[in-house]
């Protein structure tokens, strides 16, 4: 078989896979590849699949399968697979990190002090301690951010309307979280009902000077309304590190409102994860292997 590497994955995977038959990160073989592994930035569209005539396994190394039409996939009898346990400690800790960074003012004594000025007295940090963090979606990634949120002493609730119950957070009726969290953290997957879940009804709903974390789906913020109540002060502070798109617009109203801490889709880029994606990899193709 043809193995395709779409997109960046831990470099000593072609070696790994070099058992199961040829690997190639040349797109232009997709005609011929059996298997297709990607990530994010390939769109595995009902065009990119009546391209590959040869496509029996599409492999996203990630959580979600927004980019994969897995409906269309489903018609042409092409299985569709991720990785989903591979990137929660990963994304857990960016989310967890832009958490701290926002209350510990971090990044604004850092730029300052580059500037050459010394803020002491001006920057006035908060507490993680004794804070409620609102975790919207209690999926695997949310279940590790709670875990590492107890341990910074965060009392924790989560609302998901597909569990009756979670180990790691008291689950809640959406708008009891909304009112009640000084944090909330996005863990949702991109549906129709997700989609700018985070819009100006929800934001009214939340107490004032809250901080929301995003390193879910870009697409469950409203931009614009976010970007107001950033303005007026509802919204303390902003941590993302997911966009509408890969990179944003250059006319993405969070990236000149104020009080937006962003990095640009890392969530899953550490050394580690990319090894955890690549045996997840390497146990659902021989297993695909094995039954062909």
């Amino acid at each position: 078989m043809l193995i395709l590497i779409s997109d960046a994955f831990d470099k000593g995977l072609p070696a790994t896979l070099a058992r199961f038959g040829e690997v190639t990160d040349d797109k232009a073989r997709l005609p011929e590849a059996t298997v297709v592994l990607v990530r994010s930035k390939t769109k595995c569209t009902k065009e990119y699949m009546d391209g590959a005539p040869q496509l029996k396994l599409i492999i996203r190394g990630g959580v979600g399968l927004d980019n994969v039409d897995r409906e269309y996939a489903k018609t042409k009898g092409i299985i569709v697979k991720n990785t989903p346990a591979a990137s929660s400690i990963a994304v857990a800790e960016l989310a967890m990190a832009l958490m701290s960074a926002i209350s510990a003012r971090v990044i604004e004594g850092h730029m300052t002090m580059a500037n050459g000025q010394w803020a002491k007295k001006e920057l006035k940090r908060t507490e993680l301690y004794g804070k409620t963090l609102g975790l919207i979606g209690a999926g695997r990634i949310a279940s590790e951010v709670a875990k590492r949120a107890k341990a910074f002493g965060m009392n924790v609730i989560a609302y998901d309307p597909y569990l009756k119950e979670s180990d790691y957070a008291r689950l809640v009726p959406m708008d009891e979280l909304l009112a009640s969290a000084d944090y909330v953290s996005l863990h949702t997957p991109l549906t129709d009902e997700t989609k700018g879940m985070i819009n100006a009804d929800a934001i009214a709903k939340m107490k004032d000077g809250v901080v929301i974390i995003n390193s879910g789906r870009g697409k469950c913020i409203n931009e614009p309304d976010l970007a107001a109540a950033l303005r007026d002060g509802k919204v303390r502070a902003f941590g993302t590190d997911v966009w509408f798109s890969d990179p944003p617009p250059a006319d993405c109203p969070l990236l000149t409102a104020p009080n937006v801490f962003m990095t640009p889709h890392i969530g899953a880029e550490t050394k580690e994860n990319l090894l955890r994606i690549g045996a997840e990899v390497e146990k659902i193709i021989e297993s695909f292997a094995a039954s062909a």
